[in-house]
C-alpha cells in the first residue's frame, strides 16, 4: 500500500511539470493586434478588415486591443512586405484577396502566399460589371458588343492590379467574345473605390469590382450594374442582373477573402486563431453582414485554406497563361 501510494505520488509529481508546461504553452495576444489592409480605405477588403475588427472586439474573441492598418501601394505588395517583416509574430494579421496570388504570377510581386500562414477564408463576391447611371452603354451585351468590334474602345477601371481577379472576369469576357486581351484598355486603382470614383466621374466607361463595392451607388441612383460574373444570380439589390454564363458568356471570377499571418507563427498560435476566426464565421452578426454586403459565406479554417490557395494558384496560372499575362 506504502509502495504504491509512493508510486502515485511520484507519478502525480512527474505530472507536474507536464501540466505547467502544457499551461504555459496555451497563447494568447499579450499586446495590440494589426490587422494589415493593403489596399485604400473603403475597398472591398478594407470594409472586410473593419469589420474583422469590429466582431473581435465588439463580441470580447480577443482580449486585447486591435486596430486597422492600410500599407498601400505596389498592388498589394506593400501590405505584404510589412506582414512579411514580422515572422513568428502572431500579432499581425492581413486581409487579402486573390490579388496576392495573381500578382505572383504575373511577376508584379516576388512575394507570395507562402511567404505567409494563411489562417482562413471569411466570404467571398462576386465580380460585377458596372456603368454610371448615364452611360450610354444599357445592356451587358453592349459592353461585349463593343469590345468584340474592338477590344481598345472601352476603358474599365479595376482594382487593385493588373492579373486581379476584377482584370481576370474583363480578359475572360474579351476571349469569350473573340477580341485580343492584350488590347484591352484596363485601368488599375490602388482600389476598387478609387476606380468606382473615376467611372462614376465619367473618366472610366466601366468598373470591374466586387458586388459589394459598389452597392451604395447603386441604391442611390447613380450607378448601374449591368451583368455579373457568377455562376449563378445574386441576391439583394441585384437579383434582376443575369449573370455573363446566362447570356452565353463563359464569365466567373470571384474575390475571396482570406486572413494571413507571418510566416512562421507556432503551433499553439495557429491553434489560437483558428479557433477565433471559427468562432466569428458562426456568429449571427457576421452572417447577417456578409449577405447585406452579397458576400457568399465560404469560411475555411486554416488547413483548407492553404489547400484552397495552392489549388487557385494553380488555376489561376493556367488562366492567366491563357491570357498571355503570366511572366
Amino acid at each position: 500500500m506504502f509502495k504504491h501510494a509512493l508510486s502515485i505520488i511520484g507519478a502525480t509529481l512527474l505530472a507536474a511539470p507536464l501540466a505547467c508546461n502544457a499551461a504555459a504553452a496555451v497563447w494568447k495576444p499579450e499586446r495590440a493586434v494589426e490587422i494589415i489592409v493593403n489596399t485604400s480605405p473603403g475597398t472591398g477588403s478594407d470594409a472586410t478588415g473593419r469589420l474583422i475588427l469590429r466582431m473581435l472586439t465588439e463580441k470580447k474573441l480577443i482580449d486585447v486591443p486591435a486596430t486597422v492598418v492600410n500599407k498601400i501601394g505596389g498592388g498589394g505588395a506593400i501590405g505584404l512586405n510589412y506582414l512579411t517583416q514580422h515572422p513568428g509574430d502572431g500579432h499581425y494579421l492581413m486581409v487579402t484577396s486573390p490579388t496576392i496570388l495573381t500578382n505572383h504570377i504575373t511577376g508584379k510581386v516576388a512575394l507570395n502566399y507562402t511567404d505567409t500562414m494563411p489562417l482562413a477564408q471569411l466570404g467571398s463576391e462576386s465580380v460585377v460589371f458596372a456603368v454610371r447611371n448615364e452611360s450610354p452603354l444599357k445592356m451587358p451585351r453592349d459592353i461585349a458588343e463593343r469590345i468584340r468590334a474592338d477590344a481598345a474602345s472601352l476603358s474599365f477601371a479595376i482594382g487593385n492590379s493588373v492579373g486581379s481577379h476584377n482584370h481576370i472576369a474583363v480578359a475572360l469576357l474579351a476571349k469569350a467574345v473573340g477580341a485580343n486581351v492584350r488590347r484591352l484598355k484596363v485601368i488599375p486603382f490602388n482600389g476598387s473605390t478609387e476606380g468606382i470614383t473615376a467611372m462614376l466621374g465619367g473618366h472610366l466607361d466601366v468598373a470591374a469590382t466586387p458586388a459589394g463595392s459598389i452597392l451604395t451607388h447603386v441604391q442611390s441612383g447613380r450607378a448601374r450594374v449591368l451583368a455579373v460574373a457568377a455562376e449563378q444570380r445574386l441576391g439583394g439589390a441585384f437579383s434582376a442582373v443575369p449573370t455573363w454564363k446566362e447570356l452565353g458568356f463563359s464569365v466567373v471570377s470571384a474575390n475571396w477573402r482570406n486572413v494571413l499571418a507571418p510566416k512562421g507563427i507556432s503551433e499553439e498560435q495557429l491553434r489560437y486563431w483558428d479557433q477565433v476566426f471559427a468562432r466569428l464565421a458562426q456568429l449571427p452578426e457576421w452572417k447577417q453582414e456578409l449577405q447585406a454586403k452579397l458576400e457568399e459565406d465560404t469560411y475555411l479554417n486554416s488547413r483548407d485554406t492553404r489547400r484552397y490557395m495552392a489549388a487557385q494558384y494553380s488555376e489561376l496560372s493556367t488562366i492567366l497563361g491563357e491570357l498571355g499575362l503570366t511572366k
